[in-house]
């Protein structure tokens, strides 16, 4: 009788620990939480589960001027992929986690301070658009496995062949992005157009359009769908 005791009461603690740890506001039907690493520590990325919160703050506004808040384009740039939350969560399993991406916060340091998207580095838009010889737009590059070359690059046969029937193909003399991570960029919102500028300029740069992907909603989304935000 005692083992028979011992057997339900082991069953009904683990229904009570299930029942703790299950989430009535996931991230998807099938997807509780996520754990990541954010600045050398695990953070888990899940939805705030009091059902009546509703946003505050500067992020709860409805009409800003514009310019310069002016709304933005879904296509931001020719071969940049415009995403949504549930393809930062994936992003977040997936090019996270194997060291192949990084989520990029776009905006000035003051905004950052006051709280990011689980994840994120801040590389200010400011930043990506100084002087290729620039201390500080090299350092950000690196942070994105991008590295400054060392001399002029030299036309390759695929390029010669370019050239030969007349079409442009930029050969970049500057990065070498062979093992540049694929990035999302993002700032504070539709509205917001310091990520739109961040993105740009990393075109202009040379960054593969391919290895870019725009958050549109930004932190005015984030928060709208009840997610955390870190310090």
């Amino acid at each position: 009788m005692k083992h028979y005791t011992k057997i339900l009461s082991g069953l009904l603690l683990l229904f009570i620990s299930f029942n703790a740890f299950s989430l009535d506001v996931k991230l998807t039907p099938k997807r509780d939480y996520i754990d990541i690493v954010h600045k050398g520590a695990e953070i888990r990325v899940q939805r705030i589960q009091d059902q009546s919160h509703v946003l505050s703050g500067g992020f709860s506004k409805t009409s800003r001027k514009c310019p310069p808040f002016c709304a933005q384009p879904i296509n931001i740039a020719p071969g940049v992929k415009t995403v949504g939350e549930v393809e930062i969560f994936d992003f977040m399993e997936k090019q996270m986690k194997n060291g192949s991406g990084v989520i990029v916060d776009a905006r000035l340091p003051s905004w950052h301070k006051k709280g990011t998207i689980p994840g994120s580095i801040n590389i200010p838009f400011t930043v990506l658009g100084k002087s290729k010889d620039s201390s500080e737009l090299i350092a950000a590059m690196k942070s994105l496995n991008v590295s400054r070359r060392k001399g002029l690059v030299k036309e390759g046969f695929v390029d010669g062949l370019y050239r030969l029937v007349g079409s442009k193909r930029e050969i970049n003399q500057t990065w070498d992005y062979s093992n540049a991570y694929e990035i999302i960029v993002w700032c504070n919102g539709p509205w917001c157009g310091q990520s739109p500028r961040a993105i740009r300029n990393l075109l202009a740069n040379g960054y593969p359009a391919e290895k870019i992907y725009y958050y549109r909603g930004g932190m005015q989304m984030w928060q709208i769908m009840g997610l955390m935000t870190v310090k």
